[in-house]
């Protein structure tokens, strides 16, 4: 009889006395001496309606909210053993040289073995508590596990696993517990291995640390023992299956239209830009958008350390990072891509992120016929962007004078957009900055937008980007090309031209 009809009827079997073993007398009975004569099973205990399961509570199909600490170890635990039974079986009676990257034919299979294991324990399930149990066999087995639905959920935006017993999200800009858990560390350890394989990457006690990326293009980073102490650690920033667009990011409020036709301009117009901002404030999301506005016919050339950019472009060659090998060797580092990626006759550059050595490259780059170039930092404003170019630069091991460096970042750069994560959690343009040039020893820097807090209502930061008046100063390289932007852009009445 399977496990859930007997917990309907009221729980499980005793266990049988041992082998000699006389059972005990029915209560006011005095022991029976002589041969041990089987008795009776006694009733099974009664069960509590609310712990009584059916199968599993339906309501768990959708991400249920924290239930009751008495009832959830038993569901969980009934689940568990059912979840991994099924699986078994499935996994034995699967054809072990399928191809899993055929998803649709494989989930039409492990459908048709899993209704015939599931009719062949004869398991009471409603047709909810079926679908559930498919779906999370289906996800361990092809899929990603346990997070699979939240991977799927379009309102989530992370993924944080900190152990197989706390896994959080991120929805709306607020970090969120779910009730989703691992079965043991080494069913994490598991989906890990799923994830980093095809990328030909490891992941183990000797190389416990390790960036990677899902199909989609969702940035992973995972770390393990004995560097992690609470157990397998995996970090997944979700990208959206459709790319945001820049009418999106004036949607969402993070932008003006002002705002996005002045970047537009920028960038048809071939100047060097740096995206700058905290983790998780949207930089690779406001890169993306950016790198959309490069005409089609232009070849475009990215680098990054995981690839995620979602360029939209037909003639694009993407160049990854690749980390060493078992053996130590056989690392391809960022630089590396950079200073090979000038002989491919780019006419774009994207860098992903410039976290090291390599800008001192990317910045010779932009300083010879390489203009148009984007790449993103991380800052707090866009005064420390700069800071952390001379930084960088530095770590290269060329031993330049300050002024020096400053002299190559002032001619290098020509715009910084800051974009920030505020305490509500929305994301936002704070700083569109020009870099305008060096006046003695200090970069010289002029806000054209900025952004203004007005309040802070209901959880809800009011405010707005706002023109500083300023003109800049490369508007005759826009106007080279062809583009004419109203004064009303930058905040200045026309009766001034």
């Amino acid at each position: 009889m399977g496990l859930l009809r007997r917990i309907e009827r009221g729980g499980t079997p005793p266990s049988p006395p041992e082998q000699g073993q006389q059972p005990p007398p029915p209560q006011g009975q005095p022991p029976v001496s002589g041969p041990t004569v089987p008795a009776a099973p006694p009733s099974p205990p009664q069960v509590p309606a609310e712990v009584r399961v059916g199968g599993l509570n339906a309501a768990a199909a959708a991400m249920p909210q924290r239930p009751n600490a008495s009832v959830r170890p038993s569901q969980n635990s009934i689940l568990r053993d059912l979840k991994q039974r099924v699986k078994t079986e499935l996994i034995a009676q699967l054809d072990p040289n399928m191809d899993l990257s055929k998803t649709a034919e494989v989930r039409t299979k492990i459908k048709s073995l899993f209704d015939q294991i599931v009719e062949s324990e004869n398991i009471v399930l409603t047709r909810a508590e079926r679908d559930r149990l498919f779906e999370e066999v289906t996800a361990d087995i092809i899929g990603f596990g346990p997070i699979e639905p939240l991977l799927q959920d379009p309102t989530v935006n992370e993924v944080m696993v900190n152990g197989p017993n706390q896994i959080y999200v991120e929805q709306k800009g607020k970090l969120v517990l779910t009730d989703v858990r691992f079965d043991n560390d080494e069913h994490v350890r598991r989906i890990i291995d799923r994830i980093v394989s095809p990328l030909g990457r490891h992941v183990d006690e000797s190389s416990p640390i390790c960036d990677a990326r899902l199909p989609d293009g969702s940035r992973v980073n995972i770390v393990i023992p004995p560097i992690s102490l609470v157990g397998p650690c995996v970090t997944i920033r979700k990208f959206s299956k459709t790319p945001f667009t820049v009418d999106d990011l004036i949607r969402f409020g993070s932008m003006t239209p002002e705002i996005a036709e002045f970047l537009r301009a920028c960038v048809i117009a071939r100047l060097n830009c740096i995206v700058s901002g905290g983790t998780g404030s949207g930089k690779t999301t406001l890169l993306n958008v950016l790198s959309s506005f490069i005409p089609d016919d232009e070849r475009i050339v990215t680098v990054e350390d995981a690839a995620e950019l979602q360029m939209r472009q037909d003639h694009v060659v993407r160049l990854e990072a690749r980390p060493p090998n078992i053996e130590g060797k056989g690392a391809i580092s960022i630089r590396d891509l950079v200073i090979n990626c000038l002989r491919m006759r780019p006419e774009r550059i994207v860098v992903g992120e410039c976290r090291g050595k390599e800008a001192l490259d990317m910045l010779q780059a932009m300083n010879t016929g390489h203009d148009g170039s984007l790449t993103t930092g991380h800052a707090n404003t866009p005064r420390d962007m700069l800071s952390r170019l001379e930084t960088m630069v530095l770590m290269a091991g060329m031993e330049l004078p300050v002024k020096a460096i400053r002299e190559q970042v002032s001619s290098a750069i020509d715009l910084i957009v800051h974009q920030a994560r505020l305490r509500d959690g929305s994301r936002r343009i704070i700083n569109v900055t020009e870099v305008q040039g060096m006046e003695g020893d200090i970069i010289t820097l002029q806000d054209i937008f900025v952004f203004e807090q007005e309040a802070f209502e209901g959880g809800k930061i009011v405010g707005r980007i706002r023109p500083t008046g300023v003109r800049p100063k490369f508007m005759p390289k826009l106007e080279d090309s062809g583009i004419h932007l109203p004064p009303s852009t930058f905040g200045i009445n026309d009766r001034f031209f």
